[in-house]
């Protein structure tokens, strides 16, 4: 297999929060890269360009046609009777040229108290040309993921509302093939997303009409997935966002909004394993390793999810006999810089033309993705088109020569009122 899709494979197969962990020479005595990663991260990946633009937030942000990536409870408070969008991003495309998400997206307004909504996300990974153990060229093929999401959603009071949605999910990257000597199978599991929004446009901030709104979603609440017979299986990227959005409507042309996301994984942290004097990994009477600090990540998915707030191992180092020994506060240290946070800004004029701004950032030894996106829009009647852009800022901070694989990511959308169009219909 070509090195640049081994690449691609390894990347994509792993969490996103992975690709640009570093080490730091004057912190990593103190501050230990622990990264959190999952299988089929491409469910947690932003595909669409209105977030894309706002610093990846969108939990609370004003419902839109795809929503039901950021909480599928908005719906219920969005207007019109319906629509779709259909958005495209390369992925990683510093590192590789065919990488690609594509999400497609429509929603339907029952009444004025529930709306129902799908989508369709499809990951490409690009052609790979596999080979066998002597190098010899057997088959190409496309590692591909997808999954179909429906979800429901229904105002719980005037100004509350809470959704759910339930999604298929399929992973095949390997096409069948025989991999490490193991027989491999396209991964598939069901999973599930909650939401709740609420919102009040009866305010008035700094002499202004404003809008205050507050949304907190779980996503990918799932069973284990598996690409192979053996036991071992991997958790989804269960993840919680929560966060408040704020605009102001300046004047009768001008519209001003300000959203603040925070993600923290729902999945267990890697603990620390107790090591030999030579550095090697410890292991029990039956071959297991033996933990030193927190908790072992091989449990059931209600357990996962409700340790997931404490069982951090902490940072610390090593001691003589191999034990790890947290520094002070160490545990909650670590959870809480197992918090990303989004903050991003978007701006109306006359409805009509949008631009956003936003900031992206993560502690450095939970991944470290940190960017600044920009991103515009225009709506017209019938149709609106946006786009978004990534940019890196791991660079400028840590002045090193490497690029992050994120960089420069693109995002479009093109977004469809049906609404509008059917009095398009009528007029004529």
């Amino acid at each position: 297999m070509r090195r640049r899709k081994i690449l691609s494979i390894i990347i994509c197969s792993l969490s996103m929060n992975a690709i640009q962990a570093q080490s730091d020479d004057v912190r990593s005595s103190v501050l230990q890269l622990n990264t959190i990663t999952t299988a089929v991260p491409f469910l947690i990946i932003n595909p669409e360009t209105r977030g894309g633009g706002m610093g990846d937030v969108g939990v609370s942000a004003s419902p839109d046609g795809n929503s039901l990536h950021w909480n599928v409870a908005k719906y219920a408070f969005i207007e019109g009777k319906s629509g779709a969008s259909i958005s495209y991003t390369p992925w990683l495309r510093a590192l590789v040229p065919d990488i690609s998400l594509s999400y497609l997206t429509g929603y339907y307004k029952i009444d004025k108290m529930s709306a129902v909504a799908v989508s369709l996300r499809y990951f490409s990974l690009g052609n790979i040309q596999f080979t066998d153990q002597f190098g010899n060229n057997t088959v190409q093929f496309t590692p591909n993921e997808f999954a179909l999401n429906a979800g429901y959603s229904r105002k719980l009071a005037e100004r509350l509302s809470g959704g759910l949605s339930a999604k298929f999910i399929t992973s095949n990257l390997t096409g069948g093939q025989t991999v490490g000597g193991a027989n491999s199978k396209p991964g598939r599991t069901v999973a599930v997303d909650l939401g709740v929004f609420y919102t009040n446009d009866d305010i008035v901030m700094f002499d202004k009409d404003a809008i205050i709104s507050w949304g907190a979603a779980i996503s990918n609440l799932g069973a284990k997935i598996s690409y192979t017979d053996a036991a071992t299986r991997d958790f989804l990227p269960m993840n919680l966002r929560v966060g408040p959005t704020m605009t102001w409507n300046l004047n009768e042309f001008n519209k001003l909004s300000v959203s603040v996301d925070l993600n923290k994984y729902l999945v267990p942290s890697p603990p620390k394993y107790s090591e030999d004097a030579n550095g090697n990994i410890e292991t029990d009477a039956n071959q297991n390793f033996i933990i030193s600090k927190g908790k072992d990540p091989d449990r059931p998915v209600p357990s996962a999810v409700f340790t997931s707030f404490y069982d951090a191992p902490g940072y610390g180092d090593y001691d003589q006999s191999g034990e790890w020994v947290p520094i002070n506060a160490g545990v909650l240290r670590e959870e809480l810089n197992e918090v990303s946070v989004g903050v991003g800004v978007e701006y109306w004029y006359d409805e009509q033309f949008a631009f956003r701004t936003g900031y992206f950032t993560e502690h450095y030894s939970k991944g470290n993705r940190k960017y600044v996106t920009l991103g515009a829009g225009l709506k017209l009647n019938v149709f609106s088109l946006d786009f978004s852009y990534l940019i890196s800022t791991y660079n400028v901070r840590r002045n090193v020569g490497t690029t992050s694989p994120l960089a420069n990511t693109l995002r479009f959308s093109l977004s469809f009122n049906f609404d509008e169009m059917a009095k398009s219909d009528d007029s004529n």
